[in-house]
């Protein structure tokens, strides 16, 4: 017990010193609790501190926080799933799926998401650390996450970055990771959100390939096609109007026949809509006869609750930022939340083509920012004077030879054990059920792969486990595809 308290105090000093206003490079703190998840109560040990990141000469570069929860009842960590977290942005920080989705504490807010006083956390009774442990990660300027530069020298962004720099270093990180907690017998999951979904398709393929660490699991949360949004294509654009019909249901501005039927039923109609008809009709420009493009309007106006009129003069081609600004526009002169159209905002004027703001983050901001300087500093016991970044300094991303739907492709063409999830809200316009699902299929062209790719939708926003309904809904998604993926599998081949 003495030897016990010696090295105790050593920790505690030495930690003591480091917390200035500058990161400690490799460090932890340990803290122990209990949360009743379906009934029973998990205890639990949360890690949270300060891993490197090293380049090639051994040097250290970067120093990462991550907060790593294991259940402390199970001690065998070869049957015990591991899941690997990451936010997006990219730029964004893991506090968003560790303290409102997956994590053992989650914000508290109403039973629709919306932030209220006093903030706070509580308990997560739908978590999935009953099945599996967690490690939430905090890329380079997230979190507390910082580069390290000697004196006098700047920040090489080629190192951190990009989409592969920013793969490769990661896995780099994620090898010693597993190698210090022992968990390379353990199933293994990756989950992103928005960016991290082309952060984890990315990965899938460098742990695999470089690490040599495989995989059981990839889970895009809302996830950011890249190749759609930076080509402007005609794929986003018609790939988008199921949200649109989405968004004008949850606002009752479609025809009353559609108005009248469940959302879920109208939503398979509007997507064959979008991939039958729209799509072949953007694709022509100005070739499209006056016949069609009239057609084609006509419907667009019934799916979408905008005017024939405007979507014309749009030349069918309608962004979410307009239809943000136009579907309340004549009723109560309301703008749409970009992330959960379900919020409402109030701009200056009336007029114009997108909002003033996004009032769906600002809400969130709210609840968000004091929960995790809270909960890091007070519960996890992590003490720093360094700013926690929600949205942290990593522009501009370099983009060039992203190819991420390829690399997720080749992942799991060379690991039978591979399985994807997806999931999206059907009210998130920033990146749309719509694209996710066109996503799925441009990942695997040739249709063999489907089987193991799965798609769940819920009646919310971008973070769909904001609302609690979709909460216990997502989270149990996430259980169900984690224990049928990890046990009694068999033999790795085709």
């Amino acid at each position: 017990m003495n030897k016990l308290l010696i090295l105790l105090f050593i920790f505690t000093s030495t930690f003591a010193i480091a917390q200035d206003s500058r990161i400690p490079q490799d460090t932890t703190v340990v803290t122990t609790n209990t949360v009743t998840i379906k009934g029973k109560k998990i205890p639990y040990k949360a890690t949270t501190g300060m891993q490197p990141v090293w380049n090639s000469n051994g040097e250290i570069v970067a120093s990462l926080y991550y907060t790593y929860y294991t259940r402390t009842d199970i001690t065998e960590k070869s049957k015990r799933p591991l899941i690997m977290s990451f936010n997006g942005g990219p730029g964004s920080a893991s506090a968003w799926m560790h303290i409102a989705y997956t994590g053992p504490q989650i914000l508290k807010i109403d039973d629709e998401g919306n932030p209220v006083q006093p903030y706070g956390i509580e308990d997560n009774p739908y978590s999935v650390l009953d099945v599996a442990d967690i490690v939430f990660i905090n890329p380079v300027n997230t979190g507390y996450s910082r580069p390290v530069v000697k004196k006098g020298e700047k920040v090489d962004k080629k190192y951190f970055f990009g989409v592969n720099a920013d793969a490769k270093y990661l896995s780099d990180w994620l090898n010693t990771f597993v190698t210090r907690n022992d968990r390379w017998l353990s199933p293994k999951y990756i989950i992103g959100e928005s960016y991290g979904g082309t952060r984890v398709m990315q990965l899938a393929k460098e742990l695999q390939s470089k690490q040599w660490m495989y995989l059981n699991g990839v889970i895009m949360v809302s996830p950011a096609d890249y190749k759609i949004i930076r080509s402007g294509a005609s794929e986003d654009i018609a790939m988008n109007l199921p949200y649109f019909t989405a968004t004008a249901w949850y606002h009752k501005m479609l025809p009353a026949d559609l108005q009248q039927r469940d959302l879920e039923e109208i939503l398979p109609e509007a997507e064959l809509f979008s991939y039958n008809e729209l799509l072949p009709a953007i694709s022509k420009g100005g070739n499209i006869s006056e016949e069609e493009k009239e057609h084609i309007a006509t419907k667009m106006a019934r799916f979408t609750g905008i005017k024939k009129r405007i979507l014309l003069q749009q030349n069918l081609e309608m962004k979410p930022s307009f239809f943000w600004k136009e579907l309340l526009r004549d009723t109560n002169g309301k703008t749409l939340g970009r992330l959960d159209s379900r919020y409402l905002g109030i701009d200056r004027e009336e007029i114009g083509t997108s909002p003033d703001y996004s009032p769906e983050l600002t809400a969130w901001l709210h609840a968000f920012t004091p929960a995790i300087n809270h909960y890091t500093q007070n519960i996890l016991n992590f003490k720093t004077d360094v700013k926690y970044n929600m949205f942290g300094p990593v522009h501009p991303w370099d983009f060039e030879g992203e190819d991420a739907r390829e690399s997720l492709r080749q992942a799991m063409a060379q690991n039978p054990y591979l399985q994807l999830l997806v999931q999206s809200g059907y009210y998130d316009g920033a990146t749309t059920y719509g694209v996710a699902k066109y996503t799925m299929g441009k990942i695997d062209p040739s249709g063999k792969l489907k089987n193991r790719m799965s798609f769940k939708g819920y009646r919310s926003g971008h973070m769909m486990y904001l609302r609690k309904e979709d909460l216990k809904k997502s989270n149990e998604d996430l259980r169900v595809f984690i224990q049928k993926s990890s046990q009694n599998i068999g033999p790795a081949k085709y």
